[in-house]
């Protein structure tokens, strides 16, 4: 809503209301955070048989030492609750792509293992999946612009993440 549409004009909260401008610039990312997952995902499911957080957890513990990560790491790093990773890592044990198992140094936590039927399954998937990502946002970008928007995504996240909120 605009402050134009209020009324009175002389309401205290008239200048929290977004101009114009500024929201036709918020429904563009609105439109950008709810299609671009969906086009990603999209392709991953026909192309790959694997949802975008599916291939993210993959690739998330395809990186990481020995490819494993505490559940709660794991969880954070592809921004998803505890509670949804644990569906999500039961269909990729399922498909044996993935096992969970104690942490050997802290019973308390599970860790997420990539087995290498799910590292297969990832680097399969990655070729298309990257020509995607580059014809979707990379190569519609300057050099400058996309350095520009990860620094700006960044800045998002961080204050999202901050203990202010």
């Amino acid at each position: 809503m605009t402050a134009t549409e209020q009324t009175p004009q002389t309401d205290e909260h008239t200048d929290l209301w977004l101009s114009p401008a500024e929201l036709a610039s918020w429904l563009s990312v609105v439109r950008l955070f709810t299609r671009l997952p969906w086009a990603i995902d999209t392709q991953l499911q026909r192309d790959a048989d694997v949802s975008m957080v599916e291939y993210m957890a993959m690739a998330m513990l395809n990186d990481a030492p020995e490819n494993t990560l505490r559940m709660s790491e794991l969880a954070e790093r592809t921004s998803t609750s505890l509670s949804r990773l644990s569906h999500l890592v039961k269909r990729l044990e399922l498909r044996g792509y993935v096992r969970r198992e104690p942490d050997p140094t802290d019973g308390r936590f599970t860790n997420a293992i990539l087995l290498p039927p799910g590292a297969e399954k990832m680097r399969s998937a990655a070729p298309a999946h990257v020509a995607y990502v580059r014809h979707l946002v990379i190569d519609n970008l300057s050099p400058e612009r996309l350095r520009r928007m990860g620094q700006d995504a960044e800045r998002i996240v961080k204050r999202i993440d901050s203990p202010a909120r």
